[in-house]
């Protein structure tokens, strides 16, 4: 399929010598000024544009411009036809994304090579940068794989728990994005891939692979020994996914996995463990996952306890925020409750 090339200049000659030089290689259109072109591109994409810069109305830096600052339009190739050799002007041209100039009055063979080169070099990189995109999702779909099955496995073993890391899950999304409407932590999320730290709370109770099933499935209340062997699971967690960071090399994909597991039960107060931290000093994962984990502890059946009410889950975490909770989450918590309350909680 013949690639498509617009040619943009006020002057008829150098719109006729550009066409008979491209004709039987690339389909031309050659337009009169940028106002045309404007127009024309809603319709016609090219794939690469030949634009003058000394034209009347618009000149070539402003048609620029627009193309730029168009997402759909700001990566087609464009080259500048002048007949300027101020430096420049040159180099204004490359800082806002000209990828080269060619003088007029220019001659057919430079013109097909020049543009044969920017079109062989454009098509390259586009293929390059799908490849990658392609890899990287392999990688984000390999990735979301561990995390689900090892989430899996320790959701099977602990039998009074169905259900609890989706909705977790769902809970962490509701608070982080209600979060960032508010503005609340703003610069320690703007830092965050959101969707690898919501998909990476699947891990928080990762290291109850190392509790016995005696103590996991106990149907009654923990003895006070058994509570401190099952506290271990917060140190355990950050064992199991530094085992699997050594494993693969990769820090960045597990470091939430790795603060939802090891913080989730700190308390804002510092009288939470393993750390015994305090206020902001607790990792934000710990802070937002400490809402998710125990409104559903709270709101869900266990062979110890009836559900409580999302009314009364919601007092209860109100009641301690400052405490238990971050006192700033808990405000935009309150605003979400509603949304909390929707999920579906399994029978």
């Amino acid at each position: 399929m013949q690639k498509t090339i617009f040619v943009v200049d006020d002057n008829d000659t150098n719109l006729s010598v550009a066409k008979e030089a491209l004709k039987d290689q690339y389909r031309v259109m050659t337009l009169p000024s940028a106002a045309k072109m404007c127009s024309l591109i809603e319709k016609v994409n090219p794939d690469l544009i030949l634009l003058d810069i000394e034209m009347p109305e618009m000149d070539g830096f402003e048609a620029l411009v627009q193309l730029k600052g168009n997402s759909l339009l700001a990566d087609i190739p464009v080259v500048f036809l002048t007949s300027m050799t101020d430096s420049a002007v040159e180099v204004r041209g490359f800082e806002m994304g000209v990828i080269d100039f060619i003088t007029k009055p220019f001659s057919a063979p430079v013109l097909q090579n020049r543009i044969k080169t920017h079109l062989d070099i454009d098509e390259l990189v586009r293929e390059r940068t799908y490849q990658l995109v392609e890899k990287t999702e392999q990688l984000i779909s390999l990735q979301n794989g561990i995390v689900f099955v090892l989430a899996d496995m320790v959701e099977n073993r602990d039998k009074g728990t169905g259900g609890h890391v989706e909705r977790t899950t769902t809970y962490i999304s509701i608070l982080a994005d209600a979060m960032i409407a508010k503005g609340l932590y703003a610069e320690e999320i703007s830092q965050l891939d959101l969707e690898l730290f919501v998909s990476s709370a699947r891990l928080h109770d990762v290291g109850k692979i190392a509790i016995s099933d005696l103590i996991l499935n106990k149907p009654g209340k923990l003895t006070d020994d058994e509570f401190e062997l099952m506290k271990t699971h917060t140190i355990e967690g950050e064992r199991v996914i530094d085992q699997i960071v050594d494993r693969t090399g990769n820090a960045e994909f597990l470091h939430n996995a790795k603060l939802f597991a090891g913080y989730h039960h700190e308390r804002w107060d510092g009288r939470g463990y393993p750390y015994k931290m305090a206020g902001t000093d607790i990792p934000l994962q710990g802070r937002i996952m400490a809402f998710a984990d125990v409104y559903d502890a709270l709101v869900s059946i266990r062979p110890y306890k009836k559900p409580f009410t999302a009314e009364e889950a919601e007092n209860m975490i109100m009641e301690n925020a400052g405490a238990q909770f971050d006192p700033h989450i808990a405000e935009v918590f309150y605003e979400a409750r509603g949304q909390f309350a929707d999920v579906k909680i399994d029978p």
